[in-house]
C-alpha cells in the first residue's frame, strides 16, 4: 500500500507537470478538467490492493472519456495541442500489471485488449499514437507475464531442490539403518551362539571336573561369559530399534548394568598397578534406577579412561566422577601429569581408536563425549548420559518408575 501511495504521488506529479506543459483544456468543464482527470486515474491505484478490479474499471472510465474528448469535443477533457503522445492514463500499466499478476487470465487478457485498443487507436492508426499505445499495455503485460514465469520457475526448482536434499537425507537414513540391522543381526546371529558355547561349556567343565582351581576358573568364564551376553543383548537392542525404541521384543535372562560396586573394582585395580584412583559419587542411589545400557556406558567411560591413564600416563593420579541425576548421569576420569615414561610395548597395544568407538556408543544412546588434556598437564574425559533408554531388549529389565 505504502508503494502505491508513493507511485501514485509520483505519477501525480508528473501528470500535473505535463498538464502545464500542454496548457489549459478549453472546454465546458474549465481549463484543469484534463488535470483533474488525469488526477482521478492516479487516485484510483490507492484501491488495487483490496479492490483491484474498480481501479481499473475508474482508469478504464478515464480512458474512455479521453478518446470521447478527442474524436467528438477536442479541448475538453484533452488538451488540442499536447505534447503528450499517449492517449490512456500513465496509471494504465500500473493497472495492467495487477491484473495479470493478481486477477485470472482471461480477465487480465480482456482488461489488456481494451486498454490496448483505446490506447492505439487501431481504427485510426498514426504514428504518433498506436507505437506508444501498444508500448504502454501490451508491454507491461508481457514484462508481467515474463516475470511472474520466471519467479514460479525460481520457486519450482527451489523446493525441487530442497525435496532432492530431503530425500537423499531419508535415503542415507535409511542406509545407515539397514546397515545397523545387518551388523545387530550379525552379532546376534554369530557372537552370541559362540558366547553361549563358552557358557555352557563352561558349566559343563565346572560339573565334570574335580579340581578345585578348574572349578573356579570354570565359573570365572561363565560368569564372564553371561555378562558378555546381557552387554551384547543392549547393543544390540540399541543397533537394531535405535536409542528411543520401545517395540516389542524377545526376553532375555535377567541382568542389571554395572553397579557402584563394579566402578569401585575398577578404581582398587588402578590403584593396584601404581595408579593411585579416587572415586568421587554424588546421587548414589539414583544410580540403581539406571537401565543396564545407560550403566554399563558409564562403566565403559570409566574402563576407558582408566586403562588410557595405565597406557599413556603411568605414576599419575586419577579422580573419577560420577553424578547422579534424575534427568542425566556426568561421569567425568581426570588424571593429572605423568610422572614416567609409558611402557612402549603397552602403550603400542592399542588400535588407537578407543576413543572414537567411545564417543559413538555415547552419542548412539544420545550422550555427549568430551575429552581433551588439561592446564596441569593431564587429560580429561567427560561424558554425558541421558538416565534412561528403552530398548527392545532391555525393557523387561528396566527398573519402575521410569515413564514411556
Amino acid at each position: 500500500m505504502a508503494r502505491l501511495a508513493v507511485l501514485a504521488g509520483v505519477l501525480a506529479a508528473v501528470d500535473t507537470s505535463v498538464s502545464l506543459g500542454d496548457g489549459p483544456t478549453t472546454g465546458a468543464l474549465g481549463p484543469h478538467a484534463g488535470l483533474v482527470l488525469q488526477l482521478l486515474a492516479d487516485a484510483a491505484l490507492l484501491l488495487l490492493p483490496r479492490r483491484p478490479r474498480t481501479a481499473a474499471g475508474l482508469v478504464l472510465a478515464v480512458s474512455v472519456a479521453m478518446l470521447v474528448s478527442t474524436t467528438a469535443a477536442p479541448g475538453l477533457l484533452v488538451a488540442e495541442h499536447g505534447v503528450s503522445p499517449i492517449a490512456v492514463p500513465r496509471a494504465t500499466p500500473i493497472v495492467i500489471i495487477v491484473a495479470v499478476l493478481r486477477e485470472d487470465r482471461r480477465y487480465a487478457l480482456a482488461v489488456t485488449a481494451a486498454f490496448a485498443l483505446l490506447a492505439s487507436r487501431l481504427w485510426s492508426p498514426s504514428w504518433d499514437i498506436t507505437p506508444f499505445g501498444l508500448l504502454s499495455t501490451a508491454g507491461p503485460a508481457l514484462g508481467a507475464l515474463y516475470f511472474d514465469a520466471r519467479r514460479q520457475l525460481m520457486r519450482s526448482l527451489r523446493d525441487r531442490a530442497e525435496r532432492a536434499e530431503r530425500e537423499q537425507l531419508l535415503l542415507a537414513d535409511k542406509a545407515r539403518y539397514e546397515e545397523r540391522r545387518r551388523i545387530a543381526a550379525e552379532m546376534h546371529d554369530v557372537v552370541s551362539h559362540r558366547l553361549s558355547l563358552i557358557v555352557l561349556q563352561a558349566g559343563a567343565l565346572r560339573l565334570t571336573s574335580t579340581d578345585d582351581a578348574v572349578k573356579d576358573t570354570a565359573d570365572e568364564i561363565r560368569t564372564s561369559g553371561t555378562r558378555a551376553m546381557a552387554e551384547l543383548r543392549d547393543v544390540v537392542g540399541v543397533l537394531r530399534g535405535g536409542s528411543a525404541s520401545l517395540s516389542a521384543g524377545p526376553a532375555a535372562a535377567s541382568s542389571a548394568g554395572p553397579t557402584v560396586a563394579d566402578l569401585r573394582t575398577l578404581v582398587e585395580e588402578s590403584a593396584s598397578v601404581g595408579i593411585r584412583t579416587s572415586l568421587d559419587i554424588e546421587g548414589e542411589g539414583e544410580g540403581e534406577r539406571l537401565t543396564p545400557v545407560i550403566a554399563r556406558t558409564a562403566y565403559r567411560v570409566v574402563q576407558e579412561a582408566l586403562t588410557n591413564v595405565r597406557k599413556h600416563a603411568p605414576g599419575s593420579e586419577a579422580t573419577v566422577t560420577l553424578r547422579y541425576r534424575p534427568q542425566d548421569v556426568t561421569v567425568q576420569v581426570v588424571n593429572s601429569r605423568s610422572s614416567g615414561d609409558p611402557d612402549p610395548a603397552l602403550r603400542g597395544s592399542g588400535s588407537g581408536a578407543g576413543l572414537t568407538g567411545l564417543r559413538h556408543r555415547v552419542e548412539v544412546i544420545g550422550g555427549s563425549l568430551e575429552s581433551g588434556p588439561t592446564d596441569a598437564g593431564g587429560f580429561r574425559l567427560s561424558a554425558i548420559l541421558p538416565a534412561y533408554v528403552p530398548t527392545a531388549e532391555s525393557r523387561p529389565h528396566d527398573p519402575p518408575g521410569h515413564r514411556r
